[in-house]
């Protein structure tokens, strides 16, 4: 198999693993997985609201889920940790999640995007864009953004630290897409510029350590002293 072929291979794996565990933990809170391989075997780590759904009642479920992952999706030797979802509002997954479950229970789709940028920013993100695409009030479909913030698309940073999820959900004028794209507030960006006060300068001036001598000084320091212990071994033996 040839490089090409095999990363496709490995990407299309992954997405369905996603796809899998995002049905079966949807009450769980399920908010993404990690998929890493190891010496030892497969790594996998569930990112979850509510870790003990996924656990369950004496670890059968992570058991059970171990068991499919190693035969449905060939993993060599999955090992499973869940890791628990400190803040919701930051996870993609969790957003898009619940803006579907908002269209679902037929809330109305602005008032829903909307509600989810909110919620978002007030938890503290740099930007969020949600789009909602579909048959939103005609039969013809198209798609409408909610935006706020800060968010690059392009560069380095909008590719290491922004965070995507997609979900479809089906209702009566057919399948709705739900986009969402979140900067997270440790994201660190090139030409961001941090300006140091002054009394901080004087603070770590003044913690400095002292000076140190310059080796050539401790050299003839030495030296003098050794002139100065030879003459006095002269003395000595002149006096004997």
């Amino acid at each position: 198999m040839s490089a090409v072929k095999h990363f496709i291979s490995e990407s299309l794996k992954k997405v369905e693993i996603n796809e899998f565990l995002r049905n079966e933990f949807e009450r769980a809170g399920y908010g993404g997985v990690d998929v890493t391989k190891t010496p030892l075997g497969t790594h996998v780590v569930i990112h979850a609201m509510r870790p003990g759904i996924v656990i369950g009642r004496g670890g059968e479920t992570i058991k059970r889920l171990a068991e499919v992952l190693e035969k449905n999706f060939m993993l060599p030797n999955p090992q499973i940790s869940v890791a628990e979802i400190e803040v919701p509002e930051l996870n993609a997954f969790v957003v898009a999640s619940r803006v579907a479950s908002a269209l679902k229970r037929g809330v109305h789709y602005r008032r829903s995007g909307y509600w989810a940028i909110n919620q978002v920013m007030e938890a503290g993100a740099l930007g969020v864009e949600v789009i909602i695409s579909g048959k939103l009030r005609t039969q013809r479909a198209r798609y409408e953004k909610f935006r706020a913030g800060y968010l690059p698309k392009s560069g380095q940073p909008a590719m290491k630290h922004m965070k995507k999820a997609e979900l479809h959900v089906q209702l009566k004028p057919g399948i709705f897409g739900v986009k969402v794209r979140i900067m997270p507030p440790d994201a660190e960006f090139p030409d961001k510029v941090r300006l140091i006060e002054q009394t901080q300068v004087e603070e770590e001036k003044e913690a400095e350590p002292a000076e140190v001598k310059p080796k050539e000084e401790e050299e003839t320091e030495e030296a003098k002293e050794a002139e100065e212990t030879k003459e006095v071994k002269e003395a000595e033996e002149t006096e004997k």
